[in-house]
């Protein structure tokens, strides 16, 4: 329920003010929240009792849709901060933007410590995998964070699409890995061999 609030807010916000970075903040939040979804519904199958070929399909499909998600996102991101470098427009402020950041300055550790004991309880790569993701997005709302804030206090309007392009190499390397690992399932391989 938390990402849903923290894409809405980041989104609408960004928009309003025609900040890149807060834009591409909430653009890479959508894929994280889709990146959960997925694990939600894999994790379900297998407490659901579904064979192991099933499982693999699911974690296929999972992963191909977070690759071109994530591929998508890098695109988008690169876009929005290329035309504010052409145009030259600074972000506006907004309050409302500067405060979602905030509140995940202080939730994404809680949600990535969650993850990670859950995760070692139940000894799913998955979900430590997932809690180390998540720390990751702590240091994307420090770089955003930093740009707005540079942008509104300094007047410097190249700052925010700054902000938006550090955080491209994160999402490019995310869609790579999704996408390699993807590659690398085997749906029917033989299920001795797990």
């Amino acid at each position: 329920m938390y990402n849903i609030t923290e894409v809405a807010i980041s989104l609408t916000a960004g928009f309003m003010t025609g900040s890149s970075a807060l834009i591409s903040w909430g653009v890479d939040s959508v894929v994280e929240g889709n990146s959960a979804a997925f694990m939600i519904w894999r994790l379900h199958g297998e407490q659901q009792g579904i064979s192991a070929r099933d499982i693999r399909k699911r974690k296929k499909i999972a992963l191909s849709v977070l690759s071109g998600a994530f591929t998508i996102a890098v695109l988008f991101i690169c876009y929005e901060a290329i035309s504010k470098f052409i145009s030259q427009e600074t972000a506006s402020m907004s309050w409302w933007g500067i405060g979602i950041l905030l509140v995940s300055l202080v939730v994404n550790p809680m949600l990535a410590w969650g993850k990670y004991r859950y995760g070692k309880k139940t000894d799913s790569a998955t979900l430590k995998y997932d809690a180390i993701d998540t720390m990751i997005c702590e240091y994307q709302t420090v770089v955003v964070l930093i740009g707005i804030g540079l942008v509104q206090w300094q007047g410097w309007w190249w700052a925010d699409p700054v902000a938006a392009l550090l955080i491209v190499p994160y999402v490019a390397w995310e869609a790579y890995e999704s996408g390699r690992d993807a590659w690398q399932v085997q749906i029917d391989e033989d299920d001795n061999d797990e």
